[in-house]
């Protein structure tokens, strides 16, 4: 039930084309995604500086929204490590974790997240995110992990501890007061740890965190954890979340834009990156990256005013959803479903859930965030992106998330600028007996001629580098004593502004004083044109088809088909 064309709501075709043969998948999907999300979703919301109730409510109108505009079959979405990681780092700085300024504070931020990220894609703009390169990304996520890890040693270790705002600060805590370490706390955050993994390595479709979580409950309930020092998660209000607006003074959205901006940024580049990964290995849809945009600005819009903690992509989930056999976005459906059961009736139970366990949910969900496969490849084929990828994991890790990101983004930007303002120029030689002309430092047989140089610039000549293309002439006529013609290969060169004809005119008039003659060939359709409204073909009439033609043409001037050709190709240009 591939979908091939971008609909404003894609549910409607799912509905119209759905076959009852679906409908045990997506039931199946359904239940098995929902007995791993109620657990992370708890989990995730105390991440996040948050009561665990507000990651379940992450689990019911964000995936409904989601479920009816997304493009993709098979991503599921809700609370996620690193969306709460984010929101903690940015948040907690205005407001103490927990209270209700800071629950206010982290609803409005995922409402003008979802907003921002909608705007993305309506007005399609979603390319803002290749600012974040994959080394910058590899980096961010690794630094993240430690961070997340580093944050659940309170409740792993059985420790109290006093709000650090450094992890260095966090780590040393630990390391002064561990003789204090709860024995109960650590063995629950082990024994977690070890029943998911286990269950993992047998089938992914197994809900590990669920298991664990209910086993946890029952020894608590009967052993009294609470009694013998170990923290649990207490009351969860039960029933569906009520309408809630939202009010954020001028002041407050001012201070949540580095968080908004972030998280809008990530949070992208998570669903985005899910979502295209499911379509290349399923090959049974077809995903729209601005129609992910608004479903997941959606998701977030509804889901803050109707108390969700702010919802992404789950890696994690989607795989599970995929694997377990969902067909359509109405497996979401059946996950809404078992939540709004759990609400009602099952919320009760979780009063003795212990804390250590979720700590030990969040410690396995973030290993797959450390990338040394990624880290090791980029080491070998790309040292300049491997060293920017260790710049951004460093100061993640010592200035936080929100200075860690954007300076992820600025070396990401400064590698695009380096790069168009220093193009690859390659000297041609003629392979001889032959009309192919290759690169002189690969090819030893390409051979140069004293009175010519061909070369091949590759990339648009623009303001930023027209300086680099003029040194490159003037290095040749250096090089070249005897040089009389320069033929420039313009196959390559896709865009040509202004001040790129003003330096091919400069530069036709400085040749013209030393008696060379600048010739051009291969140049595209769009860069013609602008030769010619900067009245440059004219100027040069010397244009050609490819270089071995140029190179016939500038040793036989005057021949009868030469000037006949001349003159057909001014008439189209």
């Amino acid at each position: 039930m591939s979908q091939t064309k971008e609909t404003t709501i894609p549910f409607i075709n799912t509905i119209r084309n759905y076959k009852s043969s679906y409908l045990r998948a997506d039931i199946f999907a359904g239940i098995t995604v929902a007995s791993i999300l109620i657990p992370q979703a708890m989990a995730y919301a105390m991440l996040a500086g948050l009561p665990a109730i507000y990651g379940l409510y992450g689990g019911l109108i964000p995936l409904l929204l989601y479920a009816i505009f997304a493009s993709s079959t098979k991503m599921s979405v809700g609370p996620v490590a690193i969306s709460s990681l984010l929101i903690l780092s940015g948040v907690s700085q205005l407001a103490e974790p927990g209270s209700q300024e800071y629950i206010t504070l982290v609803l409005g931020a995922g409402l003008l997240i979802g907003i921002l990220q909608a705007l993305l894609g309506f007005f399609r703009l979603g390319f803002v995110v290749n600012f974040l390169s994959q080394p910058v990304i590899v980096g961010f996520t690794s630094a993240a992990a430690i961070i997340i890890l580093v944050s659940q040693l309170k409740d792993a270790l059985g420790i109290e501890m006093p709000s650090f705002d450094n992890i260095l600060d966090i780590c040393m805590y630990c390391f002064k007061h561990v003789a204090n370490t709860n024995p109960i706390s650590l063995g629950l955050t082990l024994a977690t740890m070890a029943i998911i993994i286990g269950f993992k390595k047998m089938s992914r479709s197994i809900p590990g965190p669920l298991i664990a979580v209910i086993l946890s409950i029952a020894l608590s309930y009967f052993v009294g954890f609470e009694s013998k020092g170990v923290a649990i998660v207490g009351s969860i209000p039960s029933g569906l979340p009520s309408f809630n607006p939202i009010l954020l003074s001028f002041d407050q959205v001012k201070l949540l834009i580095p968080t908004i901006l972030t998280v809008t940024l990530i949070g992208i580049v998570e669903c985005i990156g899910i979502a295209k990964a499911l379509e290349v290995k399923y090959r049974d849809h077809r995903v729209f990256p601005n129609s992910e945009l608004k479903a997941i600005g959606f998701a977030k819009i509804g889901g803050a005013f109707f108390q969700a903690i702010p919802t992404s992509g789950s890696f994690t989930r989607s795989a599970i959803n995929s694997e377990a056999g969902a067909k359509t976005t109405l497996a979401s459906f059946i996950t809404v479903l078992m939540i709004i059961l759990t609400l009602l009736f099952l919320t009760g139970i979780f009063y003795f859930l212990p804390k250590p366990v979720l700590a030990g949910i969040i410690l396995v969900s973030v290993f797959g965030l450390f990338n040394i496969k990624e880290a090791k490849h980029l080491w070998r084929i790309h040292k300049p992106d491997f060293i920017m990828m260790i710049i951004t994991f460093i100061c993640t890790l010592l200035l936080g998330i929100e200075l860690g990101v954007l300076v992820g983004v600025l070396f990401s930007i400064l590698a695009i600028l380096y790069k168009i303002s220093n193009p690859n120029i390659v000297t041609l030689g003629n392979i001889a007996g032959t009309p192919s002309y290759k690169d002189v430092t690969r090819f030893a047989e390409a051979k140069e001629r004293e009175d010519m140089v061909v070369f091949r610039f590759e990339n648009q000549i623009f303001f930023a580098n027209t300086s680099v293309f003029k040194d490159k002439i003037l290095e040749y006529i250096d090089l070249k004593p005897k040089l009389k013609y320069i033929l420039l290969d313009a196959k390559l060169i896709y865009d040509l502004d202004s001040s790129g004809t003003n330096v091919l005119y400069e530069i036709d008039n400085f040749l013209k004083g030393r008696n060379i003659e600048l010739h051009m060939c291969g140049a595209i359709g769009p860069v013609r044109d602008m030769l010619h409204k900067a009245g440059l073909l004219g100027e040069l009439d010397r244009h050609h088809i490819n270089v071995s033609d140029a190179v016939k043409r500038i040793d036989n001037p005057d021949r009868k088909e030469d000037r006949k050709f001349r003159a057909t190709q001014k008439n189209i240009e």
